[in-house]
């Protein structure tokens, strides 16, 4: 399933800027010291965040883990970044299969970049959106995703009759719109309630059933049959 056996190294490349209330502190994590170096070079002069050290990952908001693929070593990777408190991890790969695909997103991914798809604009629209606890993935990623955890619930929880229980008909409906893709503002239009509500709605689900992101809420959803 897994083939590749690099292990995820910290960062090589420091960067310092003073703090600002503004800044969005950032640690990058890569494979190698060239991948690592590129990714902070291109985030070093941008105001938005403040890189550092992987010593003081404690400290970070949002994880940038720079990866050739989501194999164990990566996984593993993720798993530390949370156990650390990093609150918000995203992933800049060079491939990503459907299984790794499902593994991320479990593992508290919050926003998944190609990287011949990454540019410090984009990079830091996904870091800010991570850390407003927003999920990003490119859209046939997404496709792929709700594809893979509906086999999940059609082929292995359908037959054992397992369903997801607990939530209101509300909570359904966001969860819904959010897998089809619509943001807070445009769920908070078609249901006729404030952004705030939708937020609350949001947070609620998510604190109660122990879910690190929106992308994970869906995903936990699909699999159990709900939408």
């Amino acid at each position: 399933m897994f083939t590749s056996q690099d292990r995820l190294a910290p960062p090589q490349v420091r960067a310092r800027a003073h703090t600002a209330t503004s800044r969005t502190p950032v640690v990058v994590v890569a494979s190698d010291v060239i991948s690592c170096a590129g990714v902070v070079s291109q985030l070093r002069p941008r105001p938005e965040v403040l890189l550092l050290d992987y010593a003081e990952a404690d400290r970070a908001e949002v994880a940038v883990i720079i990866a050739d693929g989501i194999d164990e070593a990566t996984l593993r990777t993720l798993r530390a970044l949370r156990a650390r408190g990093t609150s918000a991890l995203v992933l800049v790969v060079t491939q990503v299969d459907d299984i790794g695909l499902v593994a991320a997103v479990e593992h508290g991914v919050a926003g998944i970049i190609r990287r011949a798809e990454t540019t410090a604009d984009r990079l830091i629209a996904v870091i800010r959106a991570a850390d407003a606890g927003e999920g990003t993935i490119p859209p046939d990623l997404l496709g792929r995703l709700l594809q893979q955890v509906g086999t999940v619930q059609r082929e292995v929880l359908g037959p054992r009759g397992l369903t997801f229980t607990g939530l209101t008909d509300r909570e359904v409906e966001v969860l819904r719109l959010v897998a089809d893709g619509f943001d807070t503002a445009q769920i908070a239009d078609k249901l006729c309630y404030s952004q705030r509500t939708i937020k609350n709605i949001l947070s609620n689900l998510m604190n109660r059933m122990h879910l690190r992101n929106r992308c994970h809420a869906v995903a936990y959803a699909l699999r159990n049959g709900l939408i």
